[in-house]
């Protein structure tokens, strides 16, 4: 009767989560789905909790309701309480904790299997013959150990991510022959699996797989540039997906292994849509550095010199424009200036003037992180346009304003074969007429190269903190009624 039960909570789960992943692809319906998703995971851990066969004892159950609580505390307060300017790396830690957790249940699951293994006279004859314990548990040790290479490498991988990403290793560390080095770990990592797997192996080699698998995910991760992180967390995620599967399937918990196909599967469709936004291949991404040179362009201050403009001619010029396209990148999330731009917003619309946002597949430090930060202002979500669908626009639009982009706007990308980001689609603000860049100085952008853009004859400099600004621009604007 309990296992019934508990198949029925399962699946009810597993329809939570399909729905909750298809609402998540809309802003307007986002919020819903990720909830409903969470419904449906609160019902599985309480079936799991309370239907399941077997005598647990009081101590445990004790341990596992107390970690939840401490778990679900720890959560609740960290994600309450974050800025949007740091959602990049909280999503990179909490990947990081689920590739953890993923390759915990292999280090006991194999310590587990083992063990029976050794204490039945009968099954522990097939530690003595290699190719019979391959046919014995050969399936369950690939499970373990493939779960646990990956989930090691999500862990170390994300927490480099974080680092990256919070500032502490700003700069990409290429060591030499690094493809070389990397693909050479890599196939020795799952080249010992592989031993593990065939021969039973012991607990100590386990430990010292989990060991080179976390230097593997470190140095599969540290070379990468600054520019290609929305593309990296992607990839981690899909790992903690694929790594939470596997422990799916030594549990044979169908929600488990539901919910980690769907984590792997979106997590992967994602960083392959986002290759494809970038031009640029998988492999590339991952050896190519992109975004890895601090390197500048030599010919930029040829291309010109910059111009910069006040607040007041700001306004009049953005007063009497027919269509204004708003450019976000991190430098608006720094700043946490969104919800000053929704103002900025409504005021040119009640004007007659048209307001658009153009989106870069890429802009920001997480896949849709730009999304994100202007539906929590509650801008319109039709409003944001996609590259491919803004870029025929541009040539009719009276007035770009690029507030905290850079490298998803630099020419460099079309013009400069020797530039790191060359052949990445860019948004074709440069054929705009008028071109506003907000920015509090000409510092490179995350790609560590200067924006030809910057000395375009069409461009001026608005120069500031975005939400400072912007709110200038505003008081500005409200003076002209």
């Amino acid at each position: 009767m309990k296992h019934n039960l508990l198949e029925i909570c399962y699946l009810i789960g597993s329809i939570t989560f399909i729905i909750g992943l298809k609402m998540m692809g809309n802003a307007k319906s986002a919020r819903k789905g990720n909830l409903i998703g969470a419904a449906g995971m609160t019902l599985a851990i309480l079936g799991t909790i309370f239907l399941h066969e077997g005598d647990v004892s009081i101590i445990a159950m004790g341990l596992i309701i107390g970690g939840i609580v401490v778990g679900t505390a720890i959560g609740w307060m960290t994600a309450k309480n974050v800025q949007m300017t740091k959602m990049p790396e909280l999503v990179s830690m909490f990947n990081g904790m689920g590739g953890a957790c993923a390759a915990l249940i292999s280090i006991i699951e194999y310590n587990h299997l083992i063990s029976t293994i050794e204490n039945s006279p009968v099954l522990g004859l097939a530690m003595h013959f290699p190719g019979a314990f391959f046919v014995m548990y050969g399936g369950k040790m690939i499970a373990i150990i493939l779960g646990l290479i990956i989930g090691t490498v999500s862990f170390s991988g994300s927490i480099i991510a974080y680092l990256k990403l919070n500032g502490t290793m700003n700069q990409p560390i290429r060591l030499p022959k690094y493809n070389i080095l990397n693909t050479i770990v890599m196939i020795g990592v799952f080249a010992f699996g592989g031993f593990i797997i065939a021969t039973g192996g012991n607990m100590m080699l386990v430990y010292l797989l989990f060991a080179a698998a976390i230097i593997y995910g470190i140095l599969f991760t540290i070379p990468i540039g600054g520019a290609d992180m929305p593309v990296v967390i992607s990839l981690l995620n899909s790992f903690t997906g694929l790594a939470a599967a596997f422990g799916g399937f030594l549990y044979d918990n169908k929600i488990m292994l539901t919910g980690g196909i769907l984590v792997g599967s979106a997590g992967t469709l994602l960083t392959l849509i986002m290759c494809k936004a970038m031009n640029r291949p998988l492999s590339n991404v991952i050896f190519g550095a992109f975004g890895g040179s601090a390197k500048t362009d030599s010919n930029a201050s040829a291309a010109g010199a910059i111009k910069d403009i006040q607040v007041s001619d700001l306004a009049v010029l953005m007063n009497y424009s027919k269509r204004v396209v708003i450019v976000p990148g991190y430098g608006l999330a720094v700043a946490q200036a969104q919800h000053v731009i929704h103002e900025l917003e409504i005021l040119l619309e009640e004007r007659g003037v048209e307001v658009k946002y153009a989106i870069h597949p890429v802009a920001g430090r997480m896949p849709g992180h730009m999304n994100v930060l202007l539906a929590e202002a509650n801008v319109d979500y039709g409003k944001l346009v996609e590259m491919e669908d803004i870029n025929p626009e541009f040539e009719q639009t009276d007035v770009v304003l690029v507030v905290g982009a850079n490298d998803v706007v630099n020419p460099a990308a079309k013009t400069d074969p020797s530039s790191p980001i060359y052949g990445m689609p860019i948004l074709d603000v440069d054929k705009s007429k008028n071109i506003i860049i907000n920015k509090r100085s000409m510092n490179a952008g995350y790609a560590g190269i200067d924006n030809l853009l910057f000395y375009d004859p069409k461009a001026s400099m608005f120069f500031g903190d975005a939400k400072k600004a912007l709110t200038e621009l505003v008081a500005e604007l409200k003076t002209m009624e």
